[in-house]
Formats: structure tokens, sequence, C-alpha cells
């Protein structure tokens, strides 16, 4: 990372750090766990955008992963709660050093399987594919009345991190930017290593890729698989965060929330989708404080960053120093 926008990245993360006690100070404290919302919708949207941006697929199922990712914490914990091993041989758990890697691993496993058949196709086909699979978890899911079904399934307790109590609005949030510097500091080194590269060359040209002998197809899948893993950790985090999943974090229009978080922040960039993440929940609750009819609000200023802005907010961002 050259200096400036590793300075930058320090300040923004020293500011981060403060912003429970200045949201106190000025009287919202409610701000600390939007905060935390943004934080893990924008480690989702920064995994979407390693696939979409980076390697340019363009995936329309990545909210099953994070569905998946809370459910793994959801089911792990239910089973712990009745002391009823999952299958009779799975034993429970409400560790989080152990639900967070599940989560991530079976994330992972799941973004294997729908790459490795997805991949095969391109273009519309592939978007198509993509959420095909995902609406067929979100239906699976909503058929699982051992699991609350489509109501979904409540969490009574976060999981246990060495004694920190994870029910305090301030601590999940710290437990929350920790994970997040730590998953950017992996992605930044993961973009700018030769398997990086690779992707973006594949991106750029994969005719040319295949030509000099480079097998894109496994590439691209293990982009994939590493997109999805990383949705899975937001998605075990937001189990955690809201104490709650459900279906509806499968849905299809969820795929759309990340995909416009990645659009509105700036595709191909690192921070981008986090920044778009911080401006669509930003807005939202903004007009939804005005009107019902949010959502004719945000798909304005989306039109607008579309439209006049090549490259997002952080683009525009870029212009202003």
């Amino acid at each position: 990372m050259r200096p400036f926008p590793l300075i930058g990245a320090l300040v923004t993360l020293a500011l981060l750090a403060v912003l429970p006690q200045m949201a106190g100070a000025l009287g919202a404290p409610a701000t600390t766990q939007i905060a935390t919302r943004v934080l893990i919708y924008g480690i989702a949207a920064a995994s979407l955008n390693f696939a979409l941006g980076y390697g340019g697929m363009v995936s329309f199922g990545h909210a099953a992963f994070f569905g998946i990712g809370g459910y793994v914490v959801a089911i792990l914990y239910s089973h712990w709660f009745a002391d009823a091993p999952l299958l009779g041989v799975i034993p429970g758990t409400n560790q989080l050093l152990i639900t967070l890697p599940l989560a991530v691993l079976v994330a992972g496993v799941f973004a294997a399987l729908i790459g490795a058949l997805s991949l095969r196709t391109g273009g519309v086909q592939f978007i198509m594919i993509t959420l095909a699979f995902a609406q067929m978890l979100f239906f699976l899911f909503v058929s699982l009345k051992a699991y609350g079904g489509e109501d979904g399934l409540s969490i009574r307790r976060p999981n246990e991190f060495f004694g920190l109590n994870l029910r305090d609005r301030e601590t999940m949030y710290y437990l929350t930017l920790g994970v997040a510097a730590l998953f950017f500091a992996g992605l930044h080194r993961l973009v700018n290593s030769s398997f990086g590269a690779m992707i973006a060359g594949i991106r750029q040209n994969e005719r040319r890729m295949e030509a000099l002998g480079i097998a894109t197809y496994r590439y691209k899948l293990f982009a994939f698989i590493l997109s999805g893993m990383g949705v899975g950790l937001a998605g075990a985090l937001m189990a955690n965060a809201m104490r709650y999943v459900s279906p509806d974090m499968m849905h299809w229009s969820r795929s759309g929330e990340l995909m416009i978080m990645v659009i509105l922040g700036g595709t191909g960039t690192l921070f981008g989708p986090l920044i778009g993440a911080a401006v669509l929940l930003v807005l939202e609750t903004w007009l939804a404080g005005w009107t019902e009819n949010w959502n004719l609000g945000v798909g304005i200023v989306l039109l607008a960053v579309v439209m006049f802005s090549r490259g997002g907010v952080s683009a525009l961002l870029r212009r202003r120093k």
C-alpha cells in the first residue's frame, strides 16, 4: 500500500475507534449500531466486489452465502442451548472462535458447489444460475420448520468471546471493527498478490489468458469461493449483532443490496464497497425518518451516481483531492 493511502486508512481506523465516544457525546448512541451494520455489510460488499469488480463475475446469488453464515451460527447455538447434537453427532456451540470459522468454511463449501456449476456458463446465464441457486436455498430454509421456517430463528445471546459482553453495542462494534480491519488487510494482500493479478487479467481478456496456458476456470472458481467465504463471515457477524436470522438474509433482494453498495462505492476498489455500504445504510436511515417511500430516494441517488460519476463515490472523493 502506498504511503498516502496507508495514512488515510490509519486515520480512518483511528476515527472509527473513537466513533462510539463521539456518538455518545453528540447524544446519538444509535450511531454505534448503524456503524456496526455498515462494517458488516462493508465486508459482504467487498467480498462480492472481489468476484464482481476484480474478477468480472456478476453474481446475483451472494445473499445465499450471507444467510448460510448466519444460519451456521444460529443452528449451532440452538443445538447448544437445547443440548441436542446436530444430526445426533455434531455438538452445538456458542463459542465465537468456533462458529465464525465454521460459518466461513460452510459458506466456502456452498460457494464451491455453486461456482463449479455456474462458472461453466457466462454472461446472463451465469447471473441467472447464481440467482436460481440463491432462491433454491431461500425456499429450502423457508421450509425448515425445525429452524423457524419463514419466521426465522432467534439467538438469545451472542456467541461468547473471551468473556466479553457482546450484547453491549459498543463491545460488539469494536469486535466487528477488529474483524473488519483484519479482513480488509487480508483483502489488500490478496488483491495485490500474483493471484489477484491473475484474476484481473482474466477479467480483462480471458481468451488471451487461456492462450497463455492459464487455467482460467480454476482461478475464477477459487476467486468465487473466497468471495463466498467473505460474505459468509459477514453473515455470521450479522447473526451475532442482530441475534436473529431468517430466510430473508438469502433473498435475491439482499444480493441486489450488496450489488448496489458495490456500485455506489465503486467497483474494483478496495474500500469503495465499504463507502457504498455507509452511503446506502445512512441514506436508508435518514430517508426512512422522512417517508415510507425511502426506496425512491435511494433509487434517485443511485441513478445520479451511475450517470454522473464513473467509479462511484470513491471516484468522487479522489477527484476532490
